[in-house]
Order: C-alpha cells, then structure tokens, then sequence
C-alpha cells in the first residue's frame, strides 16, 4: 500500500483540514493517509482546544486513515523540533511521501535544504538582542537563498525538508497550496475557509462554528470540554511564585536569565494576557514565551526532553479498516515501539509513555476523561468506545 503523511495539530480540524487531507491522498496517489498529530498540547504554547480523541476521530472521518500521536515533548516546540518528530515518526512507520500546504507550492524545498545544511548557523550567532530568533533566521534564510520565510506554513515546509535531509529518510515531499484564511487570521472571510485561529476566537466569543468545520469535529466542539490558558495561568502562578531558581533553571529553554523576569512579573499579572504583555520583549516572540510557560507548568526539563527524544514511539490513536491494513503491511518492519494499548507500565517512570502521561494528566484532571491507560485506537467503522 502507498502511503502519504501529514503532520498537524487540527486545532481544532477545519474544511481547510478536510480540503488538505483530499489533497495529500491525491497528488501522492496513496492508498492510505497518514496523520501524525499533535496530542494535548500545542506548537503554539497551549493546550489544544479539545483532547487528541475528539480531533483524532474527526481527523478519521474527514479523510485520514491513520492517527498516530506526536507526543508534547516534540509537539510543543519551535518549527525545526516539531518537524523532526514528525519526520520521524512518518519515516518509521515506512510513509512514502510527505504532504504540506504552502504558500509557495512551486518552491523545490530538498534543494533549499541541501543549499542551507552548507551554512546553517548555530543559534548562537544571532546575536542581535533588539530582534527575535525567527526574525535573524528568517534574514539569514534570505541571504543564503534568496527566499523570505515569513509565512508560518513555507517556514514548516522548509522545516519538513530539513528533517528529511538530515534523516536520511527516503519519503518524498508534495507541497501542494494551502486554500483559506491566513495562517493566524483573527477572523474568518467570507471568500475563505477560516483559520483556526479564527474558529478558536469564534467559540470562545460563543459564536457558532458548524459551517466552519466538518461535521464529527461540529459534534465534538459542542460535546467536549474546551481547554485554554485560562485553566494552566493559576497553576503556572503558582509554580512561579513557589519554585526555587534553581529548579526553574532546569526548565526546557530557561535560559538568558529568563527565570528572573518570569517570577517578576507574575505576581502584578492577574491573569494570562497581562502576564504575556509583561513578559514580551524585542528578543522573544509571543510563541517563544508560551511554550516556556508550558513546560513551567508542565515541568519539563532539560533531561526530561533529552530523555523522550531518545525514546520515540508511535502511539495510535485510531484507525479506518484501511489505516489498519497498512498497519499490519507494515509493523513487522516500523522501527520505532508500536502502542496500540497503553498499560500501567508504560506510564510508570521510565516507561515508554512516562512523559505523556505527565503531562497527559492534567488534562484528564480538567475533562474528567482518562487520556491514555487502557486506550485503545478509536476505530470509526467499527463499535467503539466514546473518548472526549
């Protein structure tokens, strides 16, 4: 069977998620779409909408045929580390192809890659604290090879090709063009599919969102309990205003002193957008700063996310009889530990899952639904168990 993956968040799934997964099954000619997808937390710094059953069962019914988890030690991260989680994942699990929306379709991304792995700088050598990472990379990506990554998706597709350079993988790359709103647009067109950035706004105003989104993620969106940072602020409070340096020194990308300016501003900021504003500066995007207050709260460390990267696995979290079939073509030669049922082992420490289930809890403790032991895939076109 051929195969072609994508790698998303689907927070939550929209009709340009639909448009997308159509896209990828077709350009790639594939017998089966492969979905690596964010879990309970975020690239942006947050936790996602709904919980990875709710969206993964959309993402089944909207066109995928497999769901596996990226887990939020890759998940959580900036566009390079998120991309190579992906990557892979994809690659073990022996997916032919990887497909991505752009907004340049026409760019041959593995020949940037090859130009740029000749001159990539090390992070240290921006140095110019009046701007951020992302902006020095992208100056430096136009001078190296004359193309501006300032879109979110042609800096992911770029990120794509990197990881599949720099891993040896053999999958092969179909950039197709992204229809809709812009990445991040604040509010839906009439002449687009909006964004779930949009969506996300939309609902949290109270807004209906049925014409937006697909029909499972409709019913999922009004069925499920909706997570944001207004849930994590008073515990990421408290974390600041307890914890010793010391330990929030240990912390993921805590660096540049960054401990010192988090537990300053905290206790003048009564809620998450005056503690953001606080803390913004020049030197550090607003992504940047979310997703270090998410690994605050979250306690994750610089071992703890050495020790997860070098423990990959693939956690399924659903399946159509297709997805299946591939799965049992290719599971006696997936290079990576397959999960299919999560036990208590797997969640004890040192266990394949220990640092999931960590994080996972906290989501159980907000939607009162157990996130991972005894799971087992969801399985659309059979009887299954409800997850939200």
């Amino acid at each position: 069977m051929r195969a072609v993956g994508m790698i998303a968040e689907f927070n939550p799934l929209h009709n340009g998620h639909a448009y997308a997964l159509a896209q990828a099954r077709q350009r790639a000619n594939a017998d089966v779409v492969v979905v690596v997808m964010a879990g309970n937390f975020v690239q942006r710094g947050e936790p996602a909408l709904v919980t990875k059953w709710v969206r993964a069962r959309a993402a089944l019914a909207a066109g995928a045929d497999l769901v596996v988890e990226l887990p939020v030690t890759d998940a959580v991260q900036a566009a390079g580390p998120f991309a190579t989680g992906g990557v892979a994942l994809l690659t073990a699990l022996g997916v032919d192809a990887l497909a991505f929306g752009t907004e340049a379709p026409a760019l041959d991304y593995l020949a940037l890659a090859k130009t740029l792995a000749h001159t990539a700088p090390d992070r240290a050598a921006f140095t110019d604290f009046t701007q951020t990472y992302a902006t020095q990379l992208n100056q430096y990506y136009q001078q190296a090879a004359g193309v501006s990554f300032t879109q979110p998706n042609l800096l992911l597709g770029m990120s794509y090709a990197q990881a599949v350079l720099a891993q040896g993988s053999p999958m092969t790359l179909v950039p197709f063009a992204r229809v809709g709103a812009p990445h991040d647009a604040p509010a839906a067109s009439a002449h687009a599919p909006a964004s779930a950035s949009a969506i996300r706004a939309a609902l949290a105003r109270g807004e209906a969102v049925g014409d937006q989104v697909p029909p499972v993620m409709a019913t999922g969106l009004k069925a499920a309990r909706h997570q944001s940072w207004a849930d994590l602020y008073p515990l990421l409070r408290y974390r600041l205003q307890t914890a010793d340096l010391a330990a929030l020194r240990t912390i993921y990308t805590m660096t540049e002193g960054l401990e010192y300016r988090l537990t300053q501003q905290v206790d003048q900021a009564a809620d998450w957008p005056a503690f953001m504003a606080a803390i913004k500066s020049k030197r550090y995007t607003y992504a940047r700063m979310r997703r270090l207050a998410l690994y605050t709260v979250l306690n994750l460390t610089d071992a703890a996310m050495a020790a997860a990267h070098a423990h990959r696995y693939l956690q399924v979290l659903g399946f159509t009889a297709a997805g299946r079939a591939y799965l049992h073509e290719v599971k006696q030669h997936v290079g990576l530990p397959l999960v299919t049922k999560v036990s208590l082992p797997m969640l004890a420490p040192g266990g394949l899952l220990y640092w999931q289930h960590r994080a996972d809890r906290l989501i159980t403790t907000l939607t009162h639904v157990e996130q991972n032991f005894g799971q087992r895939p969801l399985m659309p076109d059979a009887t299954e168990d409800t997850h939200a």
